[in-house]
C-alpha cells in the first residue's frame, strides 16, 4: 500500500490515483466496510485536497514525489476507517439540511432521518416570534438548522454532555454568524433535559432527538456506531422508551399553551410514544413518516 510513493522515483513507474483508490477500496472492503469504493475515493478527495474534476482528469496519471504527504495522510485515513472510525469522524464533518456541521467522537453523526423532523417544524412552524426548545441538542444540528432556515429569533439548546455542548457551539460560531447579527438569540444550556432549564421559562415549541434505541440493540449495532458514537446519546435503556416518558410527563411545565412537541423516534415506536403523549394530556397527535416510509417523528399538541 505504501510502496510506490516513498524512495527514488527514476527508473519506474509510480502509482496512480486511480491504483492507489482500488488498493485502499480493498483494505476497507476486507475490514468489512460498508460501501468500500466511494469511501475510499471521498477520503483521497479528502486527503489530495480535489475536486471531482480534477480526479477524473488525473486519476489516471502517476503521483507525484511531492504528493507523498498528502499520500501519508491517505494511508492514515484508510486505517482509521478500517478500524471502522466512521467517516465523517474522519473527514470531521457532516452535512445536515444543506449546512455543513462539525462532529466528533462526542455527538451523534447527524443522519438524514433527522432532517424529518426540522421540515416538519419549518412546514408548521411559520412564526419567527415563537420560543424553540432542542432537547439532547448534540451537534446541534436540529437547533441550528431551525435557526437559520426558520428565522425563528430564540432557540435554546439543551444537552447533558459537556463536550457535547462545546461542539454545538462551534457549530452555532460558525453557522449563525448572520442570524445573530439580525437579532438571534440562540443559547446553549447543560442539564438532564428539562433540569438544563430556569425556573418559569415557557416554550412554544419543543423537538427532540433523544436516545431511543434498546441497550441490547446498541450492543449489536455496526462497529461505527456501537464503537465509536456516545452510547449516552444512543441507549434508551431496556425497551428505548426512558426519555419518552419522562419528557411527556415533564414537558407540560415548560410549555405555553397551544404549544407543539417533534420527537424523532424509531421505526416501530409510533404507538408506544403516542400513547406516552396521550396519556399526559396531549392532543393532535400524528406519527410522520420519513422518505423512506418509515414511521420517523411524532408530533403533538398542548391544547390552548
Amino acid at each position: 500500500f505504501k510502496r510506490d510513493i516513498s524512495g527514488p522515483v527514476s527508473g519506474r513507474q509510480l502509482m496512480t490515483a486511480a491504483e492507489l483508490i482500488a488498493q485502499a477500496a480493498k483494505r476497507l472492503s476486507d475490514a468489512g466496510v460498508p460501501e468500500p469504493e466511494l469511501d475510499a475515493k471521498i477520503l483521497f478527495l479528502e486527503a489530495f485536497h480535489m475536486d471531482q474534476v480534477h480526479f477524473l482528469m488525473n486519476r489516471m496519471r502517476p503521483l507525484t514525489e511531492e504528493q507523498r504527504a498528502q499520500q501519508e495522510t491517505y494511508e492514515a485515513m484508510i486505517d482509521r476507517r478500517s478500524a471502522r472510525v466512521p467517516l465523517q469522524q474522519i473527514l470531521g464533518s457532516q452535512e445536515f439540511m444543506g449546512l455543513t456541521f462539525r462532529v466528533t467522537p462526542d455527538v451523534l453523526i447527524p443522519r438524514q432521518d433527522t432532517e424529518t423532523l426540522v421540515e416538519q417544524v419549518l412546514q408548521e412552524q411559520k412564526d419567527p416570534d415563537i420560543r424553540l426548545l432542542d432537547l439532547c441538542t448534540g451537534s446541534g444540528c436540529i437547533a441550528i438548522s431551525l435557526a437559520v432556515m426558520g428565522g425563528y429569533r430564540d432557540v435554546t439548546a439543551a444537552d447533558l454532555s459537556e463536550a457535547a455542548l462545546k461542539v454545538a457551539a462551534e457549530n452555532a460560531d460558525h453557522l449563525l454568524q448572520e442570524r445573530r447579527k439580525e437579532g438571534c438569540r440562540f443559547t446553549l444550556r447543560r442539564g438532564d433535559l428539562f433540569e438544563a432549564l430556569k425556573p418559569g421559562e415557557r416554550f412554544d415549541v419543543l423537538t427532540s432527538n433523544p436516545p431511543y434505541i434498546p441497550t441490547e440493540v446498541v450492543r449489536g449495532l455496526e462497529p461505527e456506531v456501537k464503537d465509536h458514537e456516545p452510547w449516552m446519546a444512543l441507549d434508551g435503556t431496556e425497551d428505548g422508551l426512558a426519555f419518552y416518558r419522562r419528557i411527556a410527563h415533564e414537558s407540560k411545565a415548560w410549555l405555553n399553551p397551544g404549544a407543539c412537541i417533534y420527537l424523532e423516534i424509531g421505526y416501530d415506536q409510533g404507538e408506544a410514544v403516542s400513547r406516552l403523549l396521550e396519556a399526559a394530556g396531549f392532543c393532535n397527535i400524528e406519527v410522520i413518516k420519513d422518505l423512506p416510509g418509515l414511521d420517523r417523528v411524532v408530533r403533538a399538541e398542548i391544547k390552548k
